[in-house]
């Protein structure tokens, strides 16, 4: 039964990272969702760094529940990234988790630049 627990929580971990992780990708895109995705980023950047000073650099505590849960399924040896984690099974190998982090970081700052942009400079159409 508490097995049963875990792999659902672990389910829905994965769900939320993956959620985040499309939603700070695209969420700029859509005029409705910019707002939204200029406060998700600035979360996402406050973890990685603010938290990210006292937990290390990138911290992401869904990553760290998710983590746990999967330690308690008999897990470990996990890597610091969750998108180092979904590489790893997609590419079925060992990523570089250099690479990982750099393409991450860039990706991640082309779309902080694109949310304040949008949010913040673009000239809207006088109707």
């Amino acid at each position: 039964m508490q097995s049963n627990l875990f792999h659902l929580l672990d389910l829905l971990f994965t769900i939320i990272h993956i959620l985040i992780i499309v939603f700070n990708l695209f969420g700029w895109i859509w005029k409705v969702t910019r707002k939204l995705h200029f406060y998700m980023v600035c979360l996402t950047a406050c973890s990685w760094l603010v938290l990210g000073f006292w937990f290390g650099f990138g911290y992401c505590p869904i990553t760290d529940w998710q983590w746990q849960v999967k330690d308690k399924l008999g897990e470990h040896n996990l890597p610091n990234s969750f998108i180092k984690y979904v590489c790893d099974k997609i590419f079925g190998g060992n990523t570089d988790a250099e690479f990982i982090d750099i393409t991450t970081g860039v990706c991640f700052s082309l779309v902080a630049i694109l949310s304040v942009y949008f949010n913040f400079f673009h000239k809207r159409s006088l109707k």
